[in-house]
C-alpha cells in the first residue's frame, strides 16, 4: 500500500485517501525550528520585561522619596502665644506644627524641628538635662539645636519666627536646613513688656 492511503475498516476492499497527507521528515524538521525560534524569542522577551520591572522596583526602593507639598501646610502660620507666655530658657512643644518653640536665656526665640537630622526620628526635649535626645540612635542636641553627640550630621532644622505686637507666629509650612547655629537665626521681640 502506498503512503497517504489507508484501508477502510468497514470495507477492506476499498482504499480511502487521507485528506492530510503525512508530513515528510524534512518538512517536520523545517517546522520545528520555526516553532523553537518563536518560543525562544518569546521567553527572551518575557525575561527582558521581567528584568526591566525588577530594575524599576530597585530604583524606586533605593531612591529617597520626594517630599510632597501639603497645600494646607504651605503657609501654615501658627500663633504660638505672647512673648510673656514663655520663660527664658524654656522649650515648648507644638505637636500640630511639629516644632519646639525655644526661648533662649537672652530672650531670643527659635522654632526647631522635632525631627532628628540623622534619620528623622522625633526628638523629645529632656528638661532635666536641658537637651534634645534622640531615642533612636542617641543623637543629642543642645537648646539651640546644635549637635552635642553624633551620629546626627548637622543641627536641627528650624522654622521662621515672626513677632508682631508681642505675639509669636511660626511658619510651620517651610522648614529651613541648617549646617550650624548662627546668632542671626534667633528672633527677638522689639519691645518686651515683662
Amino acid at each position: 500500500m502506498s503512503k497517504g492511503k489507508r484501508v477502510s475498516k468497514k470495507d477492506p476492499g476499498r482504499v480511502a485517501v487521507s485528506k492530510n497527507p503525512p508530513v515528510s521528515p524534512a518538512e517536520s524538521a523545517a517546522i520545528r525550528p520555526a516553532r523553537r525560534t518563536f518560543l525562544n524569542r518569546l521567553w527572551m522577551l518575557l525575561a527582558g520585561v521581567g528584568l526591566v520591572e525588577l530594575g524599576v522596583v530597585l530604583i524606586r526602593f533605593f531612591r529617597p522619596p520626594k517630599p510632597h507639598a501639603d497645600p494646607a501646610k504651605i503657609k501654615a502660620m501658627i500663633a504660638a502665644g505672647r512673648v510673656t507666655d514663655f520663660q527664658p530658657g524654656s522649650v515648648t512643644a507644638f505637636p500640630q506644627g511639629r516644632f519646639y518653640l525655644v526661648r533662649l536665656e537672652d530672650g531670643g526665640f527659635l522654632a526647631l524641628s522635632r525631627q532628628c537630622t540623622h534619620l528623622g526620628c522625633t526628638v523629645p526635649w529632656d528638661d532635666e538635662r536641658k537637651q534634645f535626645a534622640c531615642p533612636c540612635h542617641a543623637s543629642v542636641f543642645d537648646i539651640t539645636g546644635s549637635v552635642v553627640n553624633a551620629p546626627a550630621p548637622r543641627p536641627l532644622d528650624c522654622f521662621q519666627v515672626v513677632i508682631e505686637n508681642n505675639v509669636i507666629h511660626v511658619d510651620a509650612g517651610q522648614r529651613f536646613r541648617r549646617n550650624q547655629f548662627r546668632a542671626d537665626q534667633v528672633i527677638y521681640a522689639q519691645t518686651e513688656t515683662e
